[in-house]
């Protein structure tokens, strides 16, 4: 009788991803999956560099298609041990309405499509954010977050105007969404023997934040180094160290939880919303 191999599902192959994925790689497949075929092959030649195994795959996150064909394939190579959804777009790298598209819809997409073919064992991760401290969701739209059909996440004007919210709030409203969403899952999940979770990372010094850092908000994130109690931003492999224990054997019994980690940011950030309620 053949063991099953196991694999890991990346999805984001940025710097959270290439972590995430090496963290997890040892001993498994690695199914990268990416909006760019030239994200992809850099980070699937980084982790081949090291000895792993790693089939790369093409996605749209914002088409649910798109993302159950991935989840079939991952499925299809082995027992899933763990899904890691990283993929996302800062506000300094798209319009709301297409951090809507990607950051919203696409985490949804992703726990629905992977939610049909997880097993006993497997782990989810997805990447919210601190900013979704900031973003004040009310309870309706929290809810609508949470429970509301694919086709009518984005569609509700009443509770979500996307055509009205600038890319700030569009980027924290969505990782709002995004616990809301796992912890609505959290039940499903785990009558199918898996668990999902999220991280809210504060400020890692990843590809993506050094673009917001060179924009327009470059003094939004510098100012929240400053506030940040251990005084520096995080990485990205301290991001993968903390998913590593959520997929692991040693987080068996947390499932719908988000683990906030930013260096003290918000247990002391009294003084940097004081500046910037000021500042307004």
């Amino acid at each position: 009788m053949s063991i099953p191999r196991r694999v890991v599902a990346v999805i984001g192959s940025g710097g959270m991803g290439i972590a995430s994925a090496r963290r997890l790689a040892g001993g498994r497949r690695v199914l990268f999956a990416d909006y760019s075929q030239a994200s992809l092959d850099f980070a699937a030649k980084s982790l081949r560099d090291d000895g792993h195994e790693v089939e790369t795959h093409i996605i749209d996150v914002a088409n649910f298609e798109s993302v159950q064909k991935f989840a079939t394939a991952v499925a299809n190579a082995g027992h899933i041990d763990a899904i890691v959804h990283t993929a996302g777009l800062s506000p300094a790298m798209a319009p709301s309405n297409r951090i809507f598209d990607v950051d919203l819809l696409g985490t949804a997409n992703v726990i629905e499509a992977f939610q049909e073919v997880v097993t006993a064992g497997s782990s989810m991760v997805c990447i919210a954010s601190i900013a979704r401290f900031g973003a004040a969701a009310s309870p309706e739209l929290t809810a609508h977050f949470a429970n509301a059909p694919l086709d009518q996440l984005l569609t509700n004007k009443e509770l979500l105007d996307i055509d009205t919210i600038q890319p700030e709030k569009a980027y924290a409203l969505s990782k709002c969404a995004n616990l809301a969403r796992v912890q609505a899952a959290a039940r499903a999940w785990a009558a199918k023997g898996a668990r999902i979770n999220t991280i809210s990372p504060g400020v890692v010094l990843t590809a993506m934040v050094r673009k917001e850092l060179e924009s327009a908000h470059g003094a939004i994130i510098k100012g929240m180094i400053q506030a940040t109690p251990m005084q520096r931003g995080g990485t990205a492999d301290e991001m993968a160290s903390v998913i590593a224990f959520l997929t692991g054997p040693d987080a068996s019994f947390i499932t719908g939880q988000d683990i906030t980690i930013d260096g003290g940011f918000i247990a002391g950030s009294q003084s940097f919303f004081a500046a910037q309620a000021k500042a307004a």
